[in-house]
């Protein structure tokens, strides 16, 4: 069997809240940079990533959370974290022994000190689940394990769902919801004025509903911008709709305005990123707006191959491993 490749994780865009990201020099970082977490240096023990508008929260293989930016704090015994700027979502160990696992939802300012604004224990069907210590990604949050239910930065914070769902990733976008279920099928609901629930109309949706365009195609990743919306087929097909103020759909876009950016890799481990770049959030060392997808020549000119990529509001980080000899 062949060594696994341990990698590292890369940030580049918007700091100006102190988020460690890159050298975390200046208020911008135009390319990818190698991560320097707070507590551990370089980021080559971080496995989960979620990026807000002003903070950071990274998980170790070890549980450890760390927050940077303008909430910082340290924690163990953590197996996720979701980060919105109303509220930190963690997942980690119950507070007394033999407790299980906890699901608490804190202010993110709090330092995790005290008590959570809530918190909801996690059944016994997840325990197990999406433990840290294996591949790196952007991680499971705001579904949670067992995929019976999910959280949100806005009341009720924590909603079930339906047991015909069975999800396997769900994705919060500014005003809407992604749901990928285990057949590969595509559901969203939520506010739909600017077509990111793509039904065809502008209109809201109370409960999750399937894709009609979709149908028959089976996908493998699902991806929700602010206003816009990604799925990736599981024969690697992109699939995007919703907002293109920013060429975030990798359209022609006439006003390039401040609205969000897109990122993809591919099979070969190469990333491409569009749309809004004021910051350097799209890593092609300028601060360029894109309406089509560009290759990021750092992981290139490094040989290194992308495994996962979290896009903040206005930075990216990514996961890359180095290539194989041969």
């Amino acid at each position: 069997m062949a060594e696994e490749r341990r990698g590292s994780w890369f940030g580049f865009g918007f700091c100006g809240f102190g988020q460690a990201l890159g050298s975390g020099r200046g208020r911008q970082v135009h390319s990818p940079e190698p991560l320097q977490t707070p507590g551990e240096g370089e980021g080559a023990d971080v496995c989960r990533v979620s990026a807000s508008w002003s903070y950071t929260a990274f998980v170790t293989r070890g549980g450890r959370l760390e927050l940077s930016g303008s909430a910082g704090c340290a924690a163990g015994g953590c197996r996720d974290a979701w980060a919105s700027e109303a509220l930190l979502v963690v997942l980690r160990a119950g507070p007394g022994r033999g407790s299980g696992t906890e699901l608490q939802a804190w202010a993110p300012g709090s330092a995790l000190s005290g008590e959570p604004l809530w918190a909801h224990t996690v059944g016994p069907e997840a325990e197990g689940e999406d433990a840290p210590g294996g591949e790196p990604q952007a991680g499971a949050l705001p579904l949670l394990p067992g995929g019976r239910a999910y959280v949100s930065p806005r009341p009720p914070f924590y909603s079930p769902l339906a047991p015909e769902l069975r999800a396997r990733r769900l994705e919060l976008g500014a005003e809407h919801a992604l749901l990928l279920d285990e057949a590969g099928q595509v559901f969203s609901w939520g506010q739909g004025r600017h077509g990111q629930l793509g039904h065809g109309t502008l209109e809201a949706e109370l409960e999750p509903r399937p894709l009609e365009a979709l149908q028959g195609v089976p996908m493998a990743e699902v991806a929700a911008g602010g206003w816009h919306s990604v799925c990736v087929s599981e024969t690697g097909d992109i699939y995007i709709w919703g907002w293109n103020e920013s060429g975030q759909l990798a359209l022609p876009s006439r006003s390039l305005a401040e609205v969000g950016n897109t990122a993809a890799g591919e099979g070969t481990g190469e990333l491409y990123t569009w749309g809004w770049g004021k910051y350097g959030q799209l890593g092609h060392r300028d601060t360029s707006s894109l309406d089509r997808p560009r290759r990021v020549e750092y992981f290139v000119d490094k040989r290194l191959q992308v495994r996962a990529v979290s896009c903040g509001p206005w930075n990216t980080y990514v996961y890359a491993v180095e290539k194989a000899e041969g």
